[in-house]
C-alpha cells in the first residue's frame, strides 16, 4: 500500500479545527477547511447585499476560524502568511474539494448522529486510498465507523490532537477494530516525522488515555484539597515544578484549558465508566458547579480559580478564589519547607527534587504522598483496560499534560517499594499486579542495563522488555553513558553521534556562553577537521539551544575593570564563529527553543541551520545596553546583501532597504517566534529545511552533514557592500524623530547609532565592500566602548536582578 499525505482537508472550522489545519500548513501540507453554513442570514448581512448564495456568507463559519487561527495568541500559524495554503468551504458546497485529498480530519461537534451524517457524505467523494479520521475525545471508533463501507473501515481511525496543536506534543491515536495496521503504522510515522507529534496508540475506551489519567490527576488534586481542607493556592504551591508539574500547576492549567471544557471531559468520564473504582473521583464539585453558574470559566473569561484586578495605582494584583467562601482573596504565595527543599534540587534532576518532596515532613508533604500515591493506584489499575504497557500512559501525562515524569517514572523517583509501604498506611490497596512485580524482585518500572539499553515492566509478560527503539532518534545523554564523549569541559561536550559525524553539546546553565564554551567549539572544530567528516551543534534541552552570553561574567569584568579579559572573550567568539564558518568540513547547526543573543550567533554560523519550527531566534543584546558582538552584525550584514551581483551595486543599486531591515532586527531586538519568522527576518537563510520532530531533529542534521560531506567545500569568504555615511544619516534622521517623539531613550538613541555605525561599514564611501573581519573588529570596539558606560553596567545589572530589561 502506497501512502503519501500531500493534501489534506479539515471539516470543522473551530478553535481545534481551524488549529489543526494551521499546523498543516506548519508543515507545508496544503488544507481544506470546511464547516457548515450559518443558520439565516443577519439583519447586517442584509445591509452587506449578501444572500444565501453568496460564497462570503455561506462560508463565514470557515472563515471566522480561519481569521481566528491567524490572530490567535500564541500563534497557530508559524507565519501568517501560511494562512494562503488553506482554502476554506462549507459541506454543502465543497465538500467535492475532498476528491484528491490524502487525509480527512473530521472536528465538528461531539455529537455521534452528526459525525455520521457527515462521514456519510464525505464517504461518497473521497479517493480510496484516502485516509478518514476523527479529532473526538471520546466518542467510540467503533460506533462512529459502525455504518461505514469496509475500505472506509480500513482507512478510518481517531487522531486526537492536544489543544493548542501547533505546541502540544500528544497525538493519540485510536484504531477501529477493522483499521488496517498499516495505515496506522503510516499515520504514527507522519504524525512523528511530519507534525512533530509524539504518538501514543490508544484502545477505544473512554476518553482513551490522556484525558483518562490526566484528568483524574486533576480530580484528585481537588478531592484532596478538600478533604485537607486546604485553598487553591496551597495545592498549586506544592503540586508544582518541584514534583515535575507545568508553571499553571493543577488550578492554574484548569484555567488556562477552561473549567467548562475540564468539567465537560471529566462528566464525560464520570458518565462513561460505571464500573471504575475511582468513578466519585470524576464528579463535578458543588464549588465547581457555582463556578460553572457565574461563568468563571478561567483565562477566557478573566476570572476562574484566579483573576487579576488593577489596584488604585494600576498594578495587577493577582487574587484566588477561596473555595469555602466562594469569594476571592489577594493570593498569599504559601511557602512549604519540603517544596523550598526540593526545588533547592532541581538542577539535580526533577527525580531527586520529587522524593525530596515526596518525603516532607509537612503539610506540603502529607499532601503529596496521598495525591501522588492516588495516582500512582489509579494509574496501574488502568492497565490493560486503556492501553497494554506503562510506557504509553507515561507518554500521555508528559505530552499531553507537561509533566516531566509520567505516573510510574514518578513512582520510580519516590522508590517503589517506599511508596507501597505509605499506600498500605495510608489504608489503601496496593495494585496486585504492582505486588507480583515486587513479589519478583522487580524493584522498579524501568531500568537501564550496563550496555544502556532502556527496559520497562511489563505486566503482561510479568518481566522486563526493553524499550522499543527508534534509529531517527539520538538521545546524547544515552551516548555519553556509552562512552561516547570525544572531549568535554564544565560548558560543553563533543559526542561521537556515529557514521564520522560529531554533536557539538551545550550544557551550561541556559547554555550561556562563556568563556569553556568558546574554547570547546574552537577545539571540536580542529577534532572534527581532523578526525571525522562533519559537525551537528545540537543540545539535548530542548527549551534553551542557547539564551546567549553569561552577563555574569561581563558584569563581573567590567565592575572588576578586566578589559583584556572582556575583549579577549569577545575575540574568542567572533574567531571560533568564523572558524566553524569556514572550517573545512560542514558543520550543521540545529537550534531549538530560544536560540538569543550568542546563541543566535552561533546558529548562524554553520553551514547550514536546520531549526526546529519552535525555535525562538533573535539579536537581543540591545536589551542590556550592548550590542551583537560574535558576528551577528556582520552575519545579517552578509545575509541581508548576499546575491546581489557584484557589479549592480557599483551602478546605483539602493541599499537602504537591505540594511534598514538587519538595523531594524538589531535596533528592536526582534525575536522570531518560529523558525519560518526566523527565516522571514534573516535569521535562517529561506534554503534552510525546518525540522518538524524535536526528537529526531538530531538524526535530520546528521543526515544533512552526511550529505554534505560527499562534495562539501568551504564557503569563500564574504564581501559586503556598505552605504558608509548614507546609511548613518538615513538612520539618524529615523532615530531622532523617535527620540523627540519619546519613543526611544537617550541611551536608546546612543546604542543604536552605534549599531549604524556598524552596519554602514564605519568611515567608508557607498559602494565600498568591506570584509567580514572589518565589521567584526567595528563590532568588538562598539562593545567594548559600551560596558564602559554606567548606564549599560546598570542595565546588566537590572536584568540580573530583575529577569527584565532596564529602558534609561
Amino acid at each position: 500500500m502506497s501512502l503519501e499525505i500531500k493534501k489534506a482537508a479539515v471539516l470543522g472550522a473551530g478553535v481545534m479545527g481551524a488549529g489543526i489545519a494551521a499546523h498543516l500548513t506548519n508543515a507545508g501540507i496544503e488544507c481544506c477547511l470546511l464547516d457548515i453554513i450559518p443558520f439565516e442570514l443577519t439583519e447586517d448581512d442584509k445591509k452587506k447585499g449578501l444572500t444565501e448564495k453568496s460564497p462570503a456568507w455561506r462560508n463565514r463559519f470557515a472563515a471566522n476560524g480561519l481569521a481566528a487561527a491567524t490572530k490567535s495568541k500564541p500563534a497557530s500559524f508559524f507565519a501568517k502568511s501560511n494562512a494562503s495554503m488553506v482554502t476554506i468551504g462549507n459541506f454543502e458546497d465543497d465538500l467535492k474539494l475532498l476528491a484528491d485529498c490524502d487525509w480527512v480530519c473530521e472536528v465538528v461537534v461531539e455529537n455521534l448522529k452528526i459525525k455520521q451524517d457527515l462521514f456519510a457524505k464525505v464517504e461518497k467523494v473521497i479517493k480510496p486510498t484516502c485516509i478518514v479520521s476523527t479529532n473526538t475525545s471520546g466518542l467510540p471508533i467503533k460506533e462512529l465507523s459502525a455504518k461505514f463501507g469496509s475500505n472506509l473501515k480500513k482507512h478510518f481511525m481517531g487522531t486526537h490532537f492536544f489543544n493548542p496543536p501547533r505546541y502540544m506534543k500528544l497525538m493519540e491515536i485510536i484504531p477501529g477494530e477493522d483499521t488496517d495496521k498499516e495505515v496506522v503504522a503510516y499515520m504514527s510515522r507522519f504524525m512523528q516525522e511530519v507534525l512533530g507529534k509524539g504518538v501514543v496508540v490508544c484502545k477505544d475506551v473512554p476518553n482513551f488515555i490522556g484525558n483518562r489519567v490526566g484528568v483524574y490527576d486533576l480530580c484528585n488534586a481537588g478531592r484532596v484539597m478538600i478533604e485537607r481542607g486546604m485553598s487553591i493556592d496551597e495545592v498549586d504551591a506544592i503540586v508544582s515544578q518541584a514534583v515535575g508539574r507545568p508553571n499553571t500547576a493543577v488550578f492554574g492549567t484548569i484555567d488556562l484549558v477552561g473549567l467548562d471544557i475540564g468539567t465537560h471531559t471529566a462528566v464525560n468520564n464520570y458518565n462513561a465508566i460505571p464500573d471504575d473504582e475511582c468513578r466519585d473521583t470524576f464528579a463535578t464539585t458543588e464549588f465547581a458547579k457555582k463556578m460553572l453558574e457565574n461563568k468563571w470559566l478561567g483565562n477566557k473569561t478573566k476570572g476562574g480559580y484566579y483573576k487579576k484586578i488593577k489596584d488604585e495605582k494600576g498594578k495587577n494584583v493577582k487574587y484566588t478564589l477561596n473555595w469555602k467562601t466562594m469569594e476571592y482573596e489577594v493570593t498569599k504565595r504559601p511557602k512549604f519547607a519540603s517544596i523550598s527543599e526540593a526545588k533547592k534540587w532541581l538542577d539535580s534532576g526533577v527525580a531527586v527534587s520529587m522524593k525530596i518532596a515526596f518525603n516532607g515532613q509537612d503539610a506540603a508533604g502529607d499532601f503529596l504522598r496521598e495525591y501522588m500515591c492516588n495516582n500512582f493506584i489509579y494509574a496501574a489499575n488502568r492497565i490493560p483496560e486503556i492501553c497494554e504497557t506503562i510506557v504509553e500512559i507515561d507518554n500521555a501525562l508528559k505530552w499531553g499534560y507537561n509533566q516531566q515524569l509520567g505516573p510510574f517514572e514518578s513512582w520510580d523517583a519516590v522508590g517503589v517499594q517506599e511508596a507501597v509501604e505509605v499506600i498500605k498506611k495510608l489504608g489503601k490497596k496496593v495494585p496486585a499486579n504492582v505486588e507480583e512485580m515486587l513479589n519478583k524482585k522487580c524493584t522498579s518500572f524501568y531500568k537501564v542495563d550496563s550496555n544502556g539499553v532502556k527496559s520497562y515492566y511489563d505486566f503482561k509478560k510479568k518481566g522486563y522488555v526493553p524499550m522499543e527503539e527508534n534509529p531517527k532518534i539520538i538521545i546524547l545523554p544515552s551516548l555519553k553513558e556509552r562512552k561516547k564523549i570525544v572531549k568535554e569541559n564544565a560548558a560543553a561536550s563533543l559526542i561521537d553521534i556515529g557514521d564520522g559525524v560529531a554533536c557539538l553539546e551545550f550544557h551550561t546553565k541556559m547554555n550561556s556562553v562563556n568563556g569553556d564554551m568558546i574554547q570547546l567549539i574552537s577545539e571540536s572544530c580542529d577534532i572534527v577537521n581532523k578526525d571525522f567528516l562533519g559537525m551537528v551543534v545540537a543540545n539535548h534541552d530542548q527549551r534553551t539551544f542557547s539564551a546567549g552570553a553569561d552577563i555574569f561574567a561581563v558584569l563581573c569584568s567590567i565592575s572588576e575593570k578586566q578589559w583584556d579579559t572582556l575583549e579577549k572573550m569577545v575575540a574568542g567568539l567572533q574567531n571560533c564563529n568564523m572558524k566553524m564558518k569556514y572550517l573545512p568540513k560542514p558543520v550543521v547547526t540545529a537550534p531549538a527553543g530560544m536560540a538569543l543573543g550568542g546563541g543566535c550567533e552561533v546558529a548562524m554560523h554553520g553551514d547550514y541551520c536546520l531549526a526546529n519550527g519552535e525555535t525562538y531566534m533573535g539579536l537581543v543584546e540591545v536589551g542590556v545596553g550592548v550590542i551583537p558582538a560574535g558576528g551577528g552584525c556582520k552575519e545579517l550584514a552578509v545575509r541581508m546583501t548576499e546575491g546581489i551581483p557584484v557589479g549592480v551595486v557599483e551602478s546605483g543599486l539602493n541599499m537602504q532597504y537591505h540594511f534598514a531591515k538587519a538595523f531594524e532586527n538589531i535596533a528592536t531586538a526582534k525575536v522570531a517566534t518560529s523558525a519560518q519568522e526566523a527565516q522571514d527576518l534573516g535569521f535562517i537563510r529561506k534554503t534552510c529545511k525546518i525540522n518538524m520532530s524535536r526528537d529526531m531533529q538530531i538524526y535530520e542534521a546528521k543526515q544533512i552533514v552526511l550529505g554534505m560531506s560527499k562534495f562539501y567545500k568551504p564557503p569563500k569568504p564574504a564581501l559586503i557592500p556598505a552605504m558608509g555615511e548614507n546609511f548613518r544619516g538615513m538612520i539618524d534622521s529615523v532615530l531622532m524623530n523617535m527620540y523627540y517623539g519619546k519613543y526611544v531613550s537617550e541611551y536608546d538613541l546612543f546604542v543604536s547609532r552605534k549599531i549604524a555605525y556598524i552596519l554602514s561599514g564605519g568611515d567608508c564611501a557607498e559602494g565600498t565592500y568591506v570584509t567580514e573581519q572589518e565589521i567584526l573588529d567595528l563590532e568588538k570596539e562598539a562593545f567594548m566602548s559600551l560596558c564602559g558606560q554606567q548606564k549599560t553596567q546598570d542595565r546588566i545589572s537590572a536584568m540580573l536582578s530583575t529577569g527584565k530589561p532596564l529602558r534609561n
